[in-house]
């Protein structure tokens, strides 16, 4: 048993890390009032952007590790651009923030597909490879947690772990995140007190943006090496992590490394001979059939924010 979770444990990091930067930025949007279900859209729209900036660098640039980054850094922009159509339809034309969430989703999936055929003529975008993972000096040696924790892990993981920490303390120890989570909560007396709810919204819609198109390229420069049109629904898990994580920044860790672990089985099941013995459908299924089960148990204990997803009225009291 032990060797089986000593062989899944890295790769479940691996599978934890996209959906958590997503999550938090969900997270961002949410706090501030604006439910954002085109997570999976934005993290195709990084997918793509990450890949392709990286496709056209790599042979250009000689420093391979400054390309990957360089592709990251493209993807964070592409998706807060993307955004601002969500934005600006769900704060400035009041319009139904699911509906547009779900066009984002449709319009991203369609336009990547639609320009990776016209740019490699077979829809895909494939780089020569992405980071390697690597052993923490000293920690990789401590009993069973260097084994767990700090072996084969990438440069990624830590820097994405790195920005749950500064998330953290700018939500609960700034006044930015101050006023973002009273305008998810109470928009009109945030307004009152002098906040431009509208403003703070932008912010919190266009940092989720970054961050989900961030979490789909961080998928091609770790495990996937090449953009295939999809992100095989990781925006729709890290939306029921964020519910699941009760829109906090460490229940959301916690719920992305659970959705995460499953993914893994579903993944590297057929590589793990205990776990070759089971019907691969059945494994490729566990991770969703795991998320309506989470989402089920915990929908009536959630605390959403309370004007989350509501139009803004300044006139309303």
């Amino acid at each position: 048993m032990w060797t089986i979770i000593e062989q899944i444990f890295p790769y479940a990091i691996i599978f934890t890390i996209p959906l958590l930067i997503t999550a938090l930025g969900g997270l961002f949007s949410e706090r501030s009032g604006i439910v954002n279900i085109g997570l999976e859209g934005l993290m195709v729209i990084g997918a793509f952007s990450g890949a392709l900036t990286i496709y056209y660098l790599q042979g250009v640039w000689s420093n391979h590790t400054m390309v990957l980054w360089a592709g990251l850094i493209m993807a964070a922009l592409a998706g807060l651009l993307f955004s601002v159509l969500h934005a600006f339809a769900s704060i400035n034309l009041s319009a139904n923030q699911i509906i547009s969430g779900t066009a984002i989703n449709l319009i991203a999936t369609a336009l990547t597909v639609f320009l990776a055929r016209n740019i490699t003529g077979s829809g895909n975008i494939r780089i020569t490879s992405g980071f390697s993972p690597s052993d923490i000096p000293v920690l990789s040696s401590i009993p069973i947690i260097g084994d767990l924790f700090f072996t084969k892990t990438y440069p990624t993981t830590w820097f994405i772990l790195l920005v749950l920490i500064i998330s953290a303390f700018v939500l609960y120890k700034t006044k930015f995140g101050l006023r973002l989570r009273s305008c998810g909560e109470y928009p009109q007396a945030a307004e009152a007190a002098g906040v431009n709810v509208r403003r703070i919204r932008y912010s919190g819609v266009l940092i989720s943006g970054a961050f989900s198109g961030l979490g789909g390229a961080l998928i091609i420069v770790t495990y996937a090496g090449e953009f295939t049109g999809t992100v095989s629904g990781l925006g729709f898990l890290a939306l029921a992590s964020l519910i699941f994580g009760q829109w906090r920044p460490l229940g959301i860790l916690a719920a992305t490394f659970f959705f995460g672990f499953a993914s893994t089985i579903a993944n590297v099941s057929q590589v793990i001979p205990e776990l070759a013995v089971f019907p691969p459908i059945l494994l490729k299924t566990f991770p969703y059939i795991v998320t309506l089960i989470a989402l089920v148990v915990f929908s009536k204990s959630s605390q959403a924010p309370k004007a989350a997803g509501e139009t803004f009225d300044s006139g309303k009291r």
